[in-house]
């Protein structure tokens, strides 16, 4: 019986990646998976010589992605009942690869309006730190970002790119290392977010003083004024990703590459 479709692309998949990569590249496969509900909570997944010929790799490495996904509290494993998914509300939601597996296989309603509260509570907090604490080397990195930011609204160019080092930057100013762990799993919200400003007419450009008004204040040394600013700014993001849900249009895919502008050849006014 031949395999389905499916099937033979996540094995040449799992062939093309080097040996080395094996075990990355088949805890994605499988994760991506689950998360995408092929596998449904409370059941099993396939047995091991099935998911050998599914993605063409042993079962050592099969072994391995099974038990980083039981770590990520996607599968549990006992005598009797074999493996089995559990439900969603278990998963390790602080997990980077949790979170770019879902924005792969769609970005929920629920699940991105969650992303954004838990951004407003902890992105103010932080920027608020990197006013007391970043360095030169941080402020240069972060101006940097803006440049770009600017750059690819006057020219054109991968504005999200800059977007992202923009409030990754900040994240790592604060000089927390619970914070910059938790920015990798933010970063899935951060680029979904500046996908849908980025689509918005003008969204770029009208939301770019308000990236200089935080940048200013972790300048200055200003925590309540840079804390302030970073609310006004994600306030904003938030606006702009509750008006898409609203009117249901279809969110960006992030295994997509990022939306570039094309330039309006317009002055920023700082």
């Amino acid at each position: 019986m031949r395999a389905p479709a499916a099937h033979v692309r996540s094995a040449r998949r799992a062939a093309e990646a080097p040996l080395k990569n094996a075990h990355g590249h088949t805890l994605d496969l499988l994760g991506e998976a689950i998360v995408a509900g092929q596998f449904l909570p409370g059941g099993s997944i396939p047995p091991e010589p099935a998911l050998c010929e599914r993605f063409g790799v042993s079962r050592t490495v099969i072994r391995e992605a099974v038990k980083s996904l039981s770590a990520k509290g996607l599968l549990t494993t006992g005598p009797k009942v074999g493996t089995r998914v559990l439900p969603s509300d278990q998963w390790n939601w602080f997990d980077p690869d949790v979170v770019a597996w879902q924005s792969k296989a769609g970005l929920t309603r629920d699940f991105l309006r969650e992303m954004q509260e838990v951004r407003r509570v902890l992105e103010p907090a932080a920027v608020r730190m990197a006013a007391e604490r970043a360095t030169a080397k941080d402020i240069a990195e972060i101006e940097a970002a803006y440049a770009g930011m600017k750059d690819a609204i006057e020219q054109g160019g991968d504005y999200v790119k800059y977007d992202l080092q923009f409030h990754q930057g900040l994240l790592r100013a604060c000089h927390n290392r619970m914070v910059v762990q938790m920015s990798k799993t933010l970063g899935a919200l951060l680029r979904t977010s500046f996908e849908i400003s980025t689509a918005r007419p003008f969204g770029p450009a009208s939301s770019l003083p308000l990236h200089r008004a935080v940048l200013d204040a972790v300048i200055a040394r200003a925590p309540q004024r840079a804390e302030k600013a970073s609310l006004v700014l994600i306030d904003g993001a938030r606006e702009d990703i509750e008006e898409v849900l609203a009117s249901r249009r279809k969110l960006p895919s992030l295994a997509a590459p990022a939306v570039r502008l094309r330039g309006r050849k317009l002055k920023i006014t700082e």
